[in-house]
């Protein structure tokens, strides 16, 4: 078998990170997963991809976007009286943070 991708330690440090707790054949099974992960990774690196422009998905989509107008917003005082609570102006909700 060729150098691994990926050492069993760093596939223990990750699956600490992740708060996971693996036995030492899960872990190997996980490096030889990984490995042939990383090892599909680098053949995608071989393909010669220069005539192909960027995109953000694999099909076109079309965002609808409503017209940038600019509308009257309703009034303080009328969204206020709505709120179960309201203080100096504002929403009055529940402390969250200790403030010393």
């Amino acid at each position: 078998m060729a150098d691994p991708k990926i050492t069993l330690e760093q596939v223990l440090h990750v699956a600490k990170l992740a708060r996971l707790t693996l036995s030492d054949d899960e872990a190997r099974q996980m490096q030889e997963q990984l490995d042939a992960i990383l090892g599909y990774m680098e053949g995608l690196d071989e393909l010669d991809v220069s005539d192909v422009p960027p995109t953000f998905h694999s099909i076109p989509m079309d965002a609808p976007m409503r017209p940038d107008v600019p509308e009257r917003c309703s009034d303080r005082s009328e969204i206020l009286e709505q709120a179960p609570e309201s203080e100096a102006g504002g929403f009055a909700v529940p402390l969250v943070l200790e403030v010393e």
